[in-house]
């Protein structure tokens, strides 16, 4: 069976390449155009560049591939009104989808989020059977991705659309070379992390989410969703586990969430004053202090989601950045 997978030198891109071909695929890879990223080097696949948008692209993609793996998206905040958010995480998924269909390709399987479902709190998780409230947050980003697979399920119903959709939580993980989540391991590295709040939430290795969306081209089922979810830790665990590995000291100040929100709030006035991103803006400001834990039980039931312990992904994902320059 051959593959293509969009977004292949993002970091969870990376890993699924790399866990395709140790399951024995073979792998065609869509890359943005003038985009190198380095963290396909070394892997024996065929790799493509083109724009994600282009629907010729993606017939020309999907031409000798018996299923898709559609992680490319935009996971940008700021703005958090953006046109060219929803052009990528939900244009560009209709259009995949289209592609799919007009093909006859055997299996979609597209990356979600897992803030498509309410989340919960460490007694009880957000699960897949759990709505959608992130709207309250007015981000484009997470509203795009809801929206995608709503649209996608639709399909489903409708047109019998193979999908199969994957909704991550918090990933940690080699090849992050934006930085993205990594950027959290940076900062705490760096000693720019003031304080923590009172939120927190569901942090697994990416390594194990590429393993569970690979096994999802064999198992699960189509027009299901699979939340994959790894540890829940509030946000004094996680720093506190991020810094025990990365050996420095812990931020230790406990910051109220109102003074968070001012702090927001003033960065989303700054930011658009100025056209510039802020640190944190209100939105981010108000999800900091969320409770976003999140269960696996489906997942690791159907798709044998593995569940790496997550201080491996980080001490995996500070050596990467470390080894390649990201680290002050």
């Amino acid at each position: 069976m051959k593959v293509l997978v969009t977004g292949a030198d993002g970091m969870l891109g990376s890993h699924i390449c790399r866990e395709l071909i140790r399951q024995g695929y073979s792998v065609k890879a869509l890359i943005q155009k003038e985009r190198s990223t380095g963290t396909l080097e070394g892997l024996d696949i065929d790799e493509m560049y083109g724009d994600i948008l282009d629907y010729d692209i993606l017939i020309k993609g999907l031409s000798d591939c018996d299923a898709v793996i559609h992680t490319a998206a935009s996971t940008a905040i700021w703005p958090s009104r953006s046109q060219t958010i929803w052009k990528l995480n939900y244009e560009a998924v209709k259009n995949l989808a289209k592609a799919v269909l007009s093909m006859g390709t055997d299996r979609f399987i597209h990356i979600g989020t897992a803030n498509s479902f309410s989340p919960g709190s460490k007694d009880y998780p957000g699960t897949e059977q759990n709505g959608y409230s992130d709207y309250k947050y007015k981000l484009d980003y997470q509203d795009s991705k809801y929206a995608a697979q709503r649209y996608l399920l639709g399909l489903y119903k409708t047109e019998g659309l193979p999908v199969r959709i994957i909704n991550p939580t918090f990933m940690f993980g080699a090849y992050d070379s934006k930085p993205g989540s990594g950027q959290m391991i940076s900062s705490i590295y760096n000693h720019n992390v003031p304080g923590y709040t009172s939120g927190g939430k569901s942090y697994i290795a990416a390594k194990d989410v590429a393993v569970g969306i690979v096994n999802t081209l064999q198992k699960g089922r189509n027009g299901e969703c699979y939340i994959a979810a790894g540890k829940n830790l509030n946000y004094k665990e996680a720093f506190n586990l991020i810094a025990t590995i990365v050996g420095v000291d812990p931020p230790s100040r406990f910051i109220p969430s109102v003074f968070v929100d001012i702090f927001g709030l003033f960065g989303s006035l700054f930011g658009r004053f100025f056209k510039i991103e802020p640190k944190i803006s209100f939105p981010m400001a108000r999800l900091s202090h969320e409770d976003c834990y999140y269960s696996n039980e489906k997942a690791v039931r159907e798709l044998n989601l593995p569940q790496t312990p997550i201080e491996e992904a980080i001490q995996e994902c500070f050596i990467w950045l470390r080894n390649n320059g990201h680290l002050s």
